[in-house]
């Protein structure tokens, strides 16, 4: 028995599955509840601000990925390319490089954004009646579409790579 990989393994696994959970529940239906109550919903996304979710997540998907690296050096014989261009290989490569992209779009765009729209609304409230309210109004909601757009697009890698984890070692 490899204590060390099985140790890997539960890591990469139970983080990846809560990563990947949180992110799709987010997208599907979290986020669009949130929208649609409106005003009221802001406070919502201030709570998990202040559970510190977008400081969570990136943690979480740090270590998802550092151990599937390790994962994929042990499993690869530290990256023999037989093995990298076998079906296995490429499924587990195409799944790691999806799983990196998602988290380059999710703590680059997606937790900028939603961070910025934040700390716009707290400058919103703040702010006198007039013009600059609008001017602040028009910044969050663009703000917010980007983190909407991107939280889909790492949703969507996210998704190629539980797919290509779940059926690589079976090709």
């Amino acid at each position: 028995m490899n204590t060390f990989m099985i140790t890997l393994r539960l890591v990469h696994i139970a983080l990846g599955v809560f990563w990947a959970g949180t992110i799709f529940f987010f997208v599907i239906f979290l986020e669009p509840s949130v929208r649609a109550a409106g005003p009221d919903g802001a406070s919502v996304m201030r709570g998990l601000q202040k559970r510190q979710f977008l400081n969570v997540m990136p943690l979480v998907a740090g270590l998802t990925i550092l151990s599937g690296i390790a994962l994929y050096w042990r499993v690869s014989a530290g990256l023999t390319p037989t093995w990298i261009t076998s079906p296995v290989g490429i499924s587990l490569t195409v799944g790691g490089l999806a799983s990196v992209l998602a988290f380059v779009m999710g703590v680059f765009v997606m937790r900028r954004a939603a961070l910025r729209a934040a700390a716009l609304g707290a400058e919103l409230q703040q702010s006198p009646d007039g013009p600059a309210q609008d001017v602040l109004r028009a910044e969050i909601q663009a703000l917010r579409t980007r983190a909407r757009t991107s939280a889909r697009v790492v949703a969507v890698l996210l998704g190629v790579a539980v797919a290509t984890m779940a059926v690589g070692r079976y090709l």
